[in-house]
């Protein structure tokens, strides 16, 4: 079965939509554009200083609000990015709490900055009667950033999320048990197979991830909630409260978990059928011969790496008999070889899927993986910042990736290991099952998007789905009130059984005494 076999609601809905900028808008506005071809409406919220959504659109009606970016700046990812690499020359252990707390320092600043964007926002009478008479249907957001769930909670409207992280990490551990002994914790770059000491690692950055949450995240909305909220109401219980969890994964990828009833996998559904190539990088494609193309692009975020590390990459590709495609803003390398193709934009999906693309070399963001994972193209990853040290770890277990460090990146180990991926078959076998697993499925993920999408439309929400252990303080979810019971009885029981023993022992003790 196919999205477009899904039946049409019988009228257009109004939806209203909070995407985060980046990456994150490349994977929603393809959702969006499938919801507006089914003939719904809809409004994007976006900052007026956008980075990538447009204000003009064919598929949307835009709203500038204050935002994320109203603030920030792409240039603090490039600051940070070098902080990390320096970082990444610690022990495994040290490193992962060091680069840890740089993401909480971010974070700290990021949620500030959102909450101000919030505040503008709700304290604007005329803004938000806007958006209440517009009589929306769905909340449709990026927990990423939390103003679009904070505004769905607000305005009362049913909310499904396009996920895969949330405010403060991966979004499982906000909705499903996570039990840390084989759910790695987003950022400790482990298995689910781990030792003692891995697990021990594993314990100390998910009560660090719950420190982040309780003591630095919430706060930073206390004094909003209290003002527009009901008593009571927190971050996290509005977060938990969303009716469906569209997580942008696959368990082809993923460590299998537990999961909830409302919460539907739609991994790589940004990815399609590979299209024509212009004629320009068609041909560069055809001159490669037998040999095939390396592609390389590090996302949309970091628009520069160290001099000496773009050169030590350039010379590498300068010695493969491949030809080679590289997305490249910056200096030219002096050290380019007349195999390599500089280009400041590539259709990185219509080039995965070329059949005469023989490796990918990425930074290990969500979409480019799955791309290459669906396209069955093996990943030498170079990972940078956030998830994408979790992310190649989870492809190398899979045996279809190696890693390069950047802090540590030369010419020798960069050629070695791209050497590898080209020639050893292992990589490519191992990818092409993947990718075999990620298709063999009954409905396209773009299908399950759309149908629990309109599902939640058609039912005005999903509320008979959500566990109720949202709504349970956290010492009734963990029983330990149950436990504190059972203690006391058993210490009860315990003191009862002893001073009846004690008695018993006292009586006969005294008629023995009178007898002699």
């Amino acid at each position: 079965l196919d999205h477009s076999t899904l039946p049409f609601l019988p009228m257009p809905h109004r939806i209203l939509v909070v995407p985060v900028d980046g990456s994150h808008w490349v994977n929603m506005e393809l959702l969006l554009r499938e919801l507006h071809a089914r003939g719904h409406s809809l409004t994007v919220l976006r900052s007026a200083k956008s980075w990538y959504i447009p204000q003009n659109s064919s598929i949307y009606t835009s709203i500038n609000g204050h935002m994320l970016e109203d603030e920030s700046d792409k240039n603090f990812y490039n600051e940070l990015l070098q902080r990390i690499m320096k970082h990444r020359k610690l022990p495994s252990f040290i490193r992962s709490f060091r680069q840890q707390f740089e993401i909480t320092s971010m974070l700290r600043m990021g949620h500030q900055i959102c909450c101000r964007a919030a505040a503008k926002m709700f304290d604007d009478p005329v803004f938000m009667k806007k958006l209440q008479d517009a009589k929306y249907d769905l909340m449709l957001t990026d927990p990423g950033l939390p103003i679009g769930l904070l505004l769905g909670s607000y305005l009362q409207l049913p909310m499904v999320f396009n996920v895969r992280w949330i405010n403060s990490g991966e979004s499982h551990f906000t909705m499903a048990p996570s039990p840390v002994s084989y759910v790695p914790v987003s950022g400790t770059e482990l298995e689910d197979q781990m030792d003692f000491l891995e697990r021990t690692k594993n314990l100390l950055h998910y009560l660090y991830s719950a420190f982040e949450q309780y003591a630095i995240i919430n706060p930073a909305y206390s004094d909003l909630l209290q003002r527009h909220f009901p008593p009571g109401a927190d971050l996290l219980s509005i977060q938990q409260s969303a009716d469906v969890w569209l997580v942008r994964a696959d368990f082809v990828f993923e460590f299998p978990r537990p999961t909830m009833p409302n919460v539907f996998y739609i991994g790589g559904f940004q990815c399609r059928k590979a299209q024509a190539l212009p004629a320009e990088l068609e041909a560069f494609m055809q001159s490669s011969g037998e040999h095939g193309v390396v592609v390389m692009s590090l996302g949309t975020i970091i628009s520069a790496l160290p001099r000496d590390m773009m050169e030590a990459i350039a010379a590498a590709f300068a010695q493969l008999p491949q030809k080679v495609v590289w997305k490249f803003l910056g200096q030219r390398p002096s050290s380019l070889g007349n195999n390599t193709l500089l280009v400041d934009w590539l259709p990185q999906t219509d080039l995965l899927g070329h059949p005469k693309t023989r490796a990918f070399v990425a930074h290990g963001g969500t979409n480019g993986l799955y791309e290459a994972i669906y396209y069955g193209v093996p990943v030498l990853g170079l990972p940078l910042l956030f998830d994408q040290f979790d992310n190649l770890v989870r492809l190398k277990a899979r045996g279809a990736a190696r890693v390069v460090e950047a802090s540590s990146l030369t010419t020798e180990n960069f050629l070695e290991a791209l050497k590898d991926i080209l020639n050893n078959p292992s990589y490519q076998d191992n990818m092409q099952r993947l990718s075999r697993l990620h298709r063999d499925r009954p409905v396209s993920p773009m299908g399950t998007a759309i149908f629990w999408i309109e599902y939640v439309i058609r039912n005005k929400g999903a509320a008979h789905l959500r566990a109720v252990a949202y709504d349970l303080p956290w010492y009734t979810y963990h029983s330990l009130d149950v436990v504190a019971l059972l203690m006391v009885l058993s210490g009860a029981l315990l003191w009862a059984s002893v001073s009846v023993c004690s008695l018993l022992c006292c009586r006969r003790f005294r008629k023995k005494t009178k007898v002699e």
